[in-house]
């Protein structure tokens, strides 16, 4: 696709988009168009028909593209993009030596260029949406918020809500009632926001009280919004958990009445036959988060078996890296890798099922599956035009498949999120994505020396130079 057509996709009006295809949740439909206005899909169906029941509107056709719904990032840092590359190498539980050190020593200035720095990533790897799980950087939230606008993409905002500090097991009553009165606040600032969705957020079940666990699910309920918590992510916590209430995390925050659609559970890789039965029962989200657990993590969650029990739940990079292409690719690899070959599963859920969970699952598994996640008439035209011309995908005959195992972000010829383009051949619209790196990249190295990190894992050069010694 040439300038031309990039500025009549760029146009305020409404689109009647002709690609080649579009991809429904029953698979791709070829010959489909889609009318966007308003910020939504106004129709989609057959080419032909909508261009009869649309005649005011000149079809914009997109030879050699698939229409396809954005990807939604089920579990983010926004604000920890400054140390991505810190995390290789290292054993679990990096949090506490890496990201909140880092967190900690960011301003104002650098929480909103990491966090837009991340976006960007997003934006470039067709993610539509990113689920953030709350920044511990002492700056408003809403610096989160605004980068996340600034960048032109959806976001679910946690808010921090713990109320326990370090290796305490209680709070002053004073903490947790200021606690729950910042998250009623957080939960109505957003009201009404196009690309800003309010959400809750606690670190892990040991960092707030009973009482803030209960309450904040709670309000979150009431307000149709999600709280995230990192759950039976690394065996240190459980067995902390263990030691502490005689319950695993996710044992703990069902006895308390916190588990149920409200909860968003980040990573549970490590679930017992009767945790999967309380999240299938309950009506739980997890995000699974593939990469993470490859990179950093002591385990692989079972999503394929999550899958089998219609437990809710949608990827998420947690930070990792932002191509959705190959987080799909990284989903169905990992339930390959620790499950499917020991059992003799040659298909782990078959290509459709991380496609599915990578789009519309993720969105229902965030709060989202009424608004965004699929191509539909009457949800947010939040959509990837992806160019099946290439070597990697002009022979396909299994779509679903060939996009999860084959497909990567250089194929992504535009993003559109909330009707608007928002990215051209990997290039932010409206602003200078170029300036914003160069930016980006002078603040972290200053706020990674700034930041009391412990790293275990020698740089490659050293752990090189380590090697050959011996």
């Amino acid at each position: 696709m040439n300038q031309l057509t990039r500025d009549l996709l760029d146009s305020p009006g409404p689109l009647l988009l002709v690609p080649d295809a579009v991809l429904l949740p029953e698979g791709p439909a070829d010959g489909y168009a889609v009318v966007v206005a308003d910020g939504s899909f106004r129709a989609v169906g057959p080419a032909g028909e909508l261009a009869r029941t649309h005649p005011g509107l000149d079809a914009v056709t997109l030879p050699g593209h698939l229409l396809m719904p954005g990807f939604v990032d089920a579990h983010h840092h926004l604000t920890q993009s400054f140390g991505s590359a810190l995390a290789f190498g290292e054993p679990s539980e990096i949090f506490r030596r890496v990201w909140v050190p880092l967190e900690g020593a960011l301003d104002e200035e650098s929480a909103h260029a990491a966090a837009k720095l991340a976006a960007l990533e997003a934006l470039r790897g067709g993610f539509t949406t990113v689920t953030d799980a709350g920044t511990r950087a002492d700056v408003d939230v809403d610096i989160v918020a605004s980068a996340a606008r600034d960048a032109g993409i959806r976001c679910v905002l946690g808010l921090v809500c713990n109320d326990v500090a370090g290796d305490a097991a209680t709070a002053a009553e004073d903490s947790t009632a200021a606690v729950l009165e910042s998250a009623e606040k957080h939960l109505a600032r957003y009201d009404g926001d196009p690309l800003i969705h309010a959400s809750l957020a606690v670190s892990i079940p040991e960092a707030a009280t009973s009482t803030t666990l209960h309450r904040t699910a709670r309000l979150a309920e009431e307000a149709g919004a999600v709280v995230q918590i990192h759950v039976n992510e690394h065996l240190a916590g459980v067995e902390r958990s263990l030691v502490r209430h005689g319950l695993r995390p996710l044992e703990h925050l069902h006895s308390i009445g916190a588990l149920g659609p409200q909860l968003l559970a980040a990573h549970a890789t490590l679930l017992t036959p009767r945790e999967l039965t309380l999240l299938a029962d309950t009506g739980t989200a997890v995000s699974y988060n593939p990469v993470a657990s490859a990179w950093k993590g002591n385990a692989v969650a079972p999503a394929t078996a999550m899958a089998e029990r219609g437990i809710r739940f949608g990827l998420g990079t947690d930070g990792t890296r932002g191509d959705g292409f190959r987080l799909a690719d990284a989903a169905e690899f990992a339930q390959r890798i620790a499950y499917g070959l020991a059992t003799g599963d040659s298909s782990c859920g078959a290509g459709w099922t991380w496609l599915e969970h990578a789009t519309a699952g993720g969105a229902d598994a965030v709060g989202l599956g009424a608004r965004t996640g699929t191509v539909a008439e009457g949800l947010a035209a939040d959509f990837l035009l992806v160019d099946i011309t290439t070597p990697e995908l002009a022979l396909s005959r299994d779509v679903p498949w060939e996009l999860v195992r084959r497909g990567n972000r250089d194929q992504i010829t535009a993003v559109f999120v909330a009707g608007e383009l928002r990215l051209w051949r990997g290039l932010p619209t409206g602003w200078d994505g170029p300036a914003l790196v160069r930016q980006a990249a002078q603040l972290a190295r200053a706020a990674v020396e700034r930041a009391p990190i412990t790293r275990v894992h020698p740089t490659s050069a050293a752990a090189r130079q380590r090697s050959t010694a011996r």
